[in-house]
């Protein structure tokens, strides 16, 4: 409840018919509220001021000036009472924001601050976005839009809203004009490399943290936190040729060697098998998402181990038994499939997706490891060629038996009654 000092006040400017009047008596309200309250009594003033002069009868030539005059106090303001008459203002310029929206765009900016430094992100996302940038009543630029939209992405990635942020993120890849400056360009692809992250699409992420770790005038230490997340993703990107040769630039890389994951990275790139306690270790830096349990019941971290053992194992032995694998693995049976089961589906998949060059035995539970294969899916084109061959072969059949049936007839017949 307002004081019944500014209660009795508005009762009187409301009261009187003189415009001009009107305006100065609510301006020396203003200070006089600002100057003479404090916390929630300050608070509660101004949102019966606000609602006083905002749903009274006051042109909008009178309702800018106090409105302006509202937001010098209210940048001045803590934000308890910014979020609080800030709220309170946007609710009521709904109704009138096309005549106003300079204001109320300012008042937006203000309160989404205010959120921020209270850590609720998405609230302040959602003042932002609540600005009107399309309209004809004001030219907002593209680097300003640019600007706006990754405030918007940066807070709903801080909530670990990923699909808000990248539907603003999209507008600002749909504008006209390409986005040229600098500190724009390096937030939008670390947005996009946390959304890509996010999303699990971990070597185009990784790809993405990487340049952003090369980009110029950044703070060396946010470099090396870019360049520490893009060894993160890339352990955790599915194993095969392409990320192997992402391993290698980054491995070659001299700056990789003064990170906390060099370690896991250099035994990645040198196809060496990891044991239980360094994935462990490398676990306790990810973020959440990145230790999700995935459909199968295993982590994103586990299923990328797994493959990149399979690899190592790849490089020690020419052949081994599935049970064998397994064990290497760090695999452990079920009630529905055995340890080597279980290797042998994930050395399938990665043959099938030409991530492995092997050959699978399944009668004797064999897996041979061969590195003269063509490259990539050779296995898989080698059965292609060998089910072609044997349909072929029984076509070539189907015409022999066809040809004699239809020049020896009596000996076909004599056949099929035997």
């Amino acid at each position: 409840m307002a004081s019944q000092k500014v209660v009795a006040a508005l009762s009187a400017i409301e009261s009187l018919t003189h415009q001009p009047s009107k305006l100065e008596q609510y301006n020396n309200l203003l200070n006089d509220i600002v100057s003479t309250s404090s916390g929630d009594e300050l608070a509660q003033d101004i949102v019966y001021y606000l609602d006083s002069f905002l749903n009274n009868d006051i042109t909008v030539g009178a309702t800018r000036p106090l409105l302006d005059s509202f937001i010098v106090y209210l940048q001045k303001f803590d934000p308890e009472v910014q979020i609080k008459t800030g709220q309170h203002a946007i609710t009521l310029l709904q109704s009138r924001a096309t005549s106003v929206e300079e204001q109320d765009s300012q008042i937006r900016e203000i309160l989404a601050s205010a959120y921020e430094s209270q850590e609720d992100y998405s609230a302040a996302a959602r003042a932002l976005s609540g600005i009107n940038i399309d309209s004809s009543q004001r030219l907002v630029p593209d680097t300003a839009k640019a600007r706006l939209w990754i405030r918007i992405v940066r807070y709903y990635l801080e909530d670990d809203d990923t699909t808000s942020a990248e539907g603003f993120l999209n507008r600002i890849k749909n504008l006209p004009s390409k986005v040229e400056e600098h500190d724009l360009k390096l937030y939008f692809q670390l947005s996009q490399a946390r959304i890509l992250d996010a999303r699990r699409r971990f070597l185009d992420a990784a790809q993405e943290y990487f340049n952003v770790s090369l980009a110029t005038g950044v703070d060396e230490n946010d470099r090396l936190t870019a360049l520490s997340a893009a060894i993160r993703c890339a352990v955790l990107a599915p194993a095969g040729p392409q990320r192997s040769r992402f391993l290698s630039r980054l491995y070659k890389d001299e700056r990789t060697s003064s990170v906390n994951e060099f370690s896991i990275l250099e035994k990645m790139f040198l196809d060496r098998l990891l044991n239980a306690d360094e994935v462990f270790a490398f676990s306790q830096k990810l973020a959440p998402h990145q230790l999700a349990i995935t459909a199968d019941g295993t982590t994103v971290l586990d299923k990328a181990v797994i493959e990149h053992n399979l690899v190592a194992a790849s490089k020690l032995y020419d052949n081994i038994h599935v049970d064998a694998l397994g064990t290497i693995l760090g695999l452990k049976s079920s009630s529905d499939f055995s340890a080597g089961e279980k290797a042998e589906a994930y050395a399938a998949r990665m043959v099938g997706e030409g991530r492995l060059r092997a050959r699978i035995d399944q009668i004797d539970g064999i897996i041979c490891f061969d590195a003269e294969l063509a490259g990539p899916g050779a296995n898989g084109a080698s059965l292609r060629q060998w089910d072609q061959g044997v349909q072929e072969l029984a076509e070539n059949v189907e015409r022999v038996a066809t040809s004699i049936a239809e020049h020896f007839p009596e000996f076909a017949t004599g056949q099929m009654v035997h």
